[in-house]
C-alpha cells in the first residue's frame, strides 16, 4: 500500500502594500472635479423641474411652465434632489485619490466649545448683517424666500421646503465647497487663506437669486465656515452651522410673512 503524503499546503504570496501613495487634488484638479460634481447637481436637479413641467401635457403654456419651475414644491425636491447627485459625484472624484471619503472632506466632529464658539460667531455675523439691513431700510429677509415659502404652504410642501432648505441644501453645499474644493485648494499654492475666499466665492455664487446685499451676506458667512473649517478641521460643524442658520432664516421669513 502507498503510503499517504500530506501535500504541504500553497505558499500564499505576500500581499504587497500599493506602491502609488494617497494623492490630493491639488488647484486644477479640484477645480475641473469641481466642475463635475457642479454639473452632476445641475443635472439632479434639472431633472425635477422637466418632470413637472412635462406633467403638465397637452399644449406647451411658457406662463405655467415658469410658475411651475419657480413653486416651492419643485423647488424643494430640486434641492432635495442635489444630495444624492452631489454625494455620487464627490465620491468618483475622491475614490482615485486613495483616501476615504469621510479623511478627504473632513467628515468628523469637532468638540463642544468650538461647536459653541462656531454658533456665536455665526449668531454675531447675521445679527450685524440685520442691524445693517434695518439701517439701510431694507427688508431683512430676501424677496426670493418669502416668495418661495408662500408657495411652498399653498402647495402644502413647507415641511418639505424645510428639510431642503436646513438639510439637505447644507449638507450638498458643504460638501461641495468645504468639503471637496477647500481640501484641494488649501493644498495647492493658494493656501488655505486663498482656499477659504475662492471657495466661499464659488459656495456664494450658487445663490445667485439674492441682490447684492444678500450676496455679501452669503459670502461673508462663507468666509466665516471656511475658517471654522479650517480652524477645527471639522466639515460636520460647518454643515450643522449652515442647517442652523438656514433654519433661523427660514423661521424668520415665515414669522415676518405672518405679521405682515
Amino acid at each position: 500500500m502507498d503510503s499517504l503524503t500530506t501535500a504541504s499546503p500553497a505558499a500564499v504570496p505576500p500581499v504587497l502594500p500599493d506602491p502609488r501613495p494617497p494623492r490630493i487634488w491639488k488647484f486644477w484638479g479640484t477645480a475641473l472635479w469641481g466642475l463635475f460634481i457642479f454639473a452632476a447637481m445641475f443635472l439632479g436637479q434639472l431633472a425635477v423641474i422637466i418632470y413637472f413641467v412635462l406633467r403638465q401635457g397637452g399644449s406647451f403654456d411658457v406662463a405655467e411652465a415658469i410658475r411651475v419651475v419657480g413653486g416651492g414644491l419643485t423647488i424643494s425636491l430640486s434641492v432635495i434632489l442635489g444630495l444624492p447627485a452631489v454625494l455620487l459625484a464627490t465620491w468618483v472624484a475622491i475614490r482615485p485619490t486613495r483616501i476615504s471619503f469621510a479623511d478627504y472632506l473632513g467628515l468628523r466632529w469637532t468638540s463642544w466649545r468650538n461647536s459653541f464658539i462656531g454658533l456665536a460667531a455665526l449668531a454675531i455675523l447675521v445679527g450685524c448683517w440685520d442691524l445693517l439691513s434695518r439701517a439701510l431700510g431694507r427688508e431683512v429677509t430676501s424677496g426670493f424666500m418669502g416668495e418661495v415659502l408662500k408657495s411652498a404652504q399653498a402647495d402644502g410642501a413647507l415641511w418639505l421646503l424645510v428639510i431642503a432648505f436646513c438639510v439637505a441644501a447644507p449638507m450638498w453645499e458643504e460638501i461641495f465647497a468645504r468639503g471637496f474644493l477647500y481640501r484641494g485648494w488649501s493644498e495647492s499654492k493658494l493656501g488655505v487663506g486663498g482656499a477659504i475666499f475662492l471657495s466661499s466665492l464659488a459656495w456664494t455664487s450658487l445663490h445667485l437669486q439674492y441682490d447684492w446685499f444678500f450676496f455679501g451676506e452669503v459670502f461673508s458667512i462663507g468666509l466665516l465656515l471656511g475658517y471654522l473649517r479650517y480652524r477645527t478641521n471639522s466639515l460636520w460643524l460647518t454643515i450643522v452651522l449652515h442647517g442652523i442658520n438656514n433654519l433661523a432664516a427660514t423661521i424668520q421669513t415665515f414669522w415676518l410673512a405672518g405679521s405682515s
